[in-house]
């Protein structure tokens, strides 16, 4: 448990990683990748403008607790908000991102918009057509706080993991230092630390052994295994 939410029971092995519903109050890894491979970020003002339209159409529905942003493929941890914070959110920022809570939800639709902006404006900045991210995002349910903890290690551990850089804590487009910061930030931090018993041990889970068979049950292997620098 994370606060006061509780992770969803569920056996995730064998089910499309492409297909789980998201659902208020559960928590979500989510990831995604450019179509045919191709790169999301091609210049350092495409990663802070991706987070920018994050906020405008994530923020609404989800908390944000880790992320990473490499070249052509990204990473969060995300819970989804309750239908009461959904309201409370939409009084507060009146915006239409809020999904109308009388009808049935359709929280993926948030993260379409959000695939959808970014792609136009790098089409129109680039000259490019077409698709920029595979036509659907993975989302594979939290259900553990071990599972939890090791997913923000692989979420901040994946631009080493690619080869992106010789040591994560080197890369800027993730959340690993804004965690063990003190600035303002929105991701959850305290939320975060508070599971690894403080900054101390947050740091001290992140300097530990990588276990690589520990990490292939808890992410999308074949996404990992085509997703290659």
């Amino acid at each position: 448990m994370v606060g006061d939410v509780e992770f969803l029971k569920i056996d995730v092995t064998n089910m499309k990683h492409t297909t789980f519903p998201l659902q208020p109050g559960m928590h979500y890894h989510i990831y995604n990748r450019g179509n045919n491979r191709e790169n999301l970020f091609l210049e350092k003002r495409n990663y802070p403008y991706f987070l920018s339209l994050y906020a405008k159409h994530i923020e609404p529905i989800a908390d944000t607790y880790a992320y990473c942003l490499m070249r052509n493929h990204f990473h969060f941890s995300v819970r989804i908000k309750t239908e009461e914070e959904f309201r409370q959110t939409s009084r507060v920022l009146e915006t239409r991102e809020i999904p109308e809570t009388k009808k049935k939800f359709n929280l993926s639709q948030n993260f379409s918009n959000l695939f959808n902006a970014y792609t136009k404006a790098i089409n129109k900045g680039y000259g490019r057509t077409g698709s920029l991210f595979e036509e659907r995002f993975g989302r594979i349910p939290v259900t553990s706080d071990s599972y939890f903890t090791t997913l923000i290690f692989y979420i901040h551990y994946n631009p080493q993991k690619h080869g992106f850089v010789g040591d994560f804590r080197d890369w800027e487009w993730s959340s690993y230092h804004a965690l063990v910061g003190k600035g303002e930030t929105r991701l959850k931090r305290d939320e975060v630390l508070n599971l690894f018993n403080g900054i101390k041990g947050f740091e001290e889970f992140h300097q530990g052994m990588v276990d690589e068979k520990k990490l292939a049950k808890l992410v999308d292997v074949e996404f990992e295994l085509e997703t290659q620098t």
